[in-house]
């Protein structure tokens, strides 16, 4: 079966060898029929600590790491600022 990607914004790297990601869907509105933001944030395992605040990542399913890692980061693009 293959691992879900999501793709999302670091959010906070506090951690020690660990990120926090917010991941942004768009759904309707049930009744309203208006697309409305849903984020939810995961706990990522960045092993070389090479994230930072702001930066856009993806991120991959994996085993349990710990109580809360179930996900890894596949690539770090630089955040854009300007």
């Amino acid at each position: 079966m293959p691992r879900r990607v999501l793709q999302g914004v670091v959010v906070s790297d506090k951690n020690d060898k660990t990120v926090i990601v917010s991941v942004e869907r768009r759904v309707m509105h049930p009744i309203y029929k208006k697309f409305i933001r849903r984020s939810k944030r995961y706990a990522a395992h960045d092993e070389a600590n090479a994230s930072k605040v702001g930066d856009t990542v993806m991120i991959r399913e994996c085993r349990p790491l710990s109580k809360t890692k179930r996900w890894e980061v596949v690539t770090s693009a630089a955040s854009q600022q300007g």
